[in-house]
């Protein structure tokens, strides 16, 4: 696909992943739990808002928290460089890679694991998502796919976040020991040690391994997020902050679907090299975040789901960019610190020259190492977990060699495509690995819709409203009939026999009490009971036969050796406002006749209410006559 091709699918999709949320936040459908409908969840309110937060941390924001606001800074899309509007549109270009659309694409993944795997009670994999277009198929090649897409996707994801890691994490052992690290022998040696530390945290298990260390790297983020706000224009950056949110919420609509296509070559080519790489690599974390948060969020409404996941993490990111990139800003524009700007390029060693014109800054870049190799860690290991988990389909109780394989597995594939091409080359199988999976994306798009729909129309039918007169004395007899098929000859026969005389009945009780009504039976398939009412709608309660196929799975189609031409015989209620129906076959003449009264009774209260009358009020000889027959 060209280049363009490529810009307009991604765009497109990351929008409608967005605006799909929205939607189902503010609809019905928010209600839905993700589980049983008595399924509370499993954390608190406060531990799951904890969890996200840990979740909107990574490498990324360490890498980029100051490089790409400098970077926009020095060389915006649009505005003159280095001035204080390249500030503001650095800032509101960083909010919109790191904001609400990346964590829309992980709501995606991770809605759709936590919906049709606690719901469904389907494996928390991929390929359950598209249990609604295929069925049982997810079981055969179409799942493999699916799940192939995802683990493929997945690595190439980890692998650039790694890849990031170890250019800064090089830098920063460079910063604090003046050893050349520039090698790729040493970046090497250095992944092999992040990925020998991985596999120990991930022999003592996600819940001592991953949790230990994601509770260090949250206390180590906050405060080193601290220390630079205070340390830096503290006044600036809270100013700065509350414009930030300002410009970009007032943008958003703009910037989701801005593509750049009536402007210069070169707009078109920092849209490509940064929104669309960023689309990419969100992407293609997608199955590792979104497993993540699915497993914590059962028992959460999908409400309480979509406006977690989409505004906690980026409320944290927000600020995170806010602090470090508005403080680097500040300090190229009013610090007079010139050499900032001059060593922006070098995006790998810029959070080190940052905090060099900062107090304690040989503290800080300590820190800052600590706080990056605990992420590469946490990152490898829980990586490897979530690729074990897609390749096991679901499998929670796999051996730890298995976890031990991928995460040596991440390793080299990030040594070779380092070793080959840099971190160009991890930029590049990033969008080639994300192009197939944001089609997949878009399927679990359409899947969750009809599995909601569903879901809704199961919940929301009723009982038969027929079953409201059953008592014990005539169960054998509906027993027969609910596993039995019934045939036109069956059918007629209860029309004739049961349903007709119970109308009569009803009718001459109201004539002798001076209510006019009459019986109306255009042929021997329907009947109708209709009491005229002058000024207002008739009152009109009918019956019918119609018939039907046999419903797939039905116990009425075991009996028949799988014939596809039998067809089920019901008698069907009809009424004069145009409501649903329902089969009455299992009534007896009294419980019909109690059936009729009960509609009689409905039909009284809403002519005297003034809030129906619109409805209610009709021209006189207004009842539709009745309905034809098949």
């Amino acid at each position: 696909m060209p280049i363009q091709g490529r810009l307009r699918f991604y765009v497109l999709a990351v929008g409608l992943f967005l605006i799909l949320l929205l939607v189902l936040a503010i609809s019905d459908y928010g209600k839905i739990r993700l589980g049983p409908d008595d399924a509370r969840p499993e954390f608190s309110f406060t531990s799951w808002l904890a969890m996200l937060f840990a979740a909107g941390m990574g490498i990324g924001l360490m890498y980029f928290g100051v490089g790409e606001p400098m970077m926009h800074f020095l060389a915006p899309p649009q505005a003159a460089a280095s001035t204080p509007e390249a500030a503001r549109e650095a800032m509101v270009t960083t909010f919109f890679h790191w904001g609400f659309h990346a964590w829309a694409i992980y709501a995606i993944v991770g809605l759709v694991l936590a919906y049709f795997g606690f719901r469904y009670n389907l494996p928390l994999t991929i390929r359950s998502g598209l249990y609604p277009i295929f069925k049982d198929r997810i079981h055969g090649p179409i799942g493999h796919a699916v799940d192939v897409f995802a683990l493929v996707g997945t690595i190439f994801g980890i692998a650039t976040t790694l890849g990031y890691g170890v250019l800064q994490l090089s830098a920063g052992i460079t910063r604090l020991t003046g050893l050349d690290t520039s090698g790729d022998l040493f970046r090497f040696g250095l992944i092999g040690g992040v990925i020998a530390l991985a596999g120990i945290s991930a022999v003592s298990g996600l819940d001592k391994g991953v949790r230990r260390l994601s509770e260090l790297n949250l206390l180590l983020a906050v405060t080193l997020l601290l220390f630079v706000l205070f340390a830096g224009p503290t006044e600036f950056i809270l100013g700065a902050l509350s414009e930030n949110i300002g410009n970009y919420v007032s943008q958003l609509t703009e910037l989701t679907f801005r593509t750049f296509t009536y402007s210069e070559p070169n707009q078109q080519g920092w849209f490509g090299n940064w929104t669309l790489l960023y689309w990419a690599w969100w992407i293609s974390w997608s199955p590792f975040v979104g497993l993540f948060i699915a497993r914590i969020s059962r028992g959460r409404t999908l409400r309480e789901f979509i406006l977690g996941v989409l505004f906690v993490p980026t409320a944290f990111n927000l600020l995170w960019m806010t602090v470090f990139g508005n403080s680097a800003i500040w300090m190229t524009l009013q610090g007079g610190h010139a050499e900032l700007a001059a060593t922006a390029r070098n995006v790998d060693a810029l959070l080190f020259n940052f905090f060099d014109l900062l107090p304690g800054s040989d503290l800080t870049s300590a820190l800052a190492v600590l706080l990056i190799t605990i992420f590469f860690i946490t990152s490898a290991d829980s990586g490897a977990f979530v690729i074990d988990n897609i390749a096991t389909l679901g499998h929670e109780r796999s051996p730890v060699w298995q976890r031990l394989f991928w995460a040596l597995l991440l390793g080299l594939t990030a040594s070779i495509l380092m070793a080959t091409g840099g971190l160009a080359a991890l930029q590049s199988m990033t969008l080639i690995a994300a192009l197939p999976f944001t089609g997949i994306m878009l399927l679990l798009c359409y899947s969750l819709c009809r599995g909601l729909q569903a879901d809704k129309a199961h919940s929301t039918r009723r009982l038969s409203p027929a079953s409201d007169f059953w008592n014990g004395k005539h169960w054998r007899t509906r027993l027969d009939r609910l596993v039995r098929h019934t045939g036109p000859r069956e059918a007629l026969n209860f029309l004739e026999h049961t349903a007709l005389p119970a109308l009569h009945s009803v009718s001459g009780e109201l004539n002798e009490r001076g209510l006019n009504s009459r019986i109306e039976q255009a042929d021997a398939q329907q009947c109708a009971l209709v009491i005229p009412q002058q000024g207002r709608r008739d009152f009109y309660y009918g019956v019918r036969l119609e018939s039907r196929p046999l419903p797939a799975f039905n116990p009425l189609a075991a009996a028949h050796s799988g014939d596809q031409n039998l067809r089920l015989y019901e008698a069907m209620t009809f009424f004069a406002d145009g409501r649903a129906g329902y089969d009455i076959q299992y009534l007896t003449r009294d419980e019909i006749s109690a059936d009729v009264l009960r509609h009689y009774e409905r039909y009284l209260s809403l002519i005297q209410s003034d809030s129906t009358e619109l409805l209610n009020s009709a021209p006189e000889h207004s009842t539709p006559p009745l309905p034809p027959t098949e």
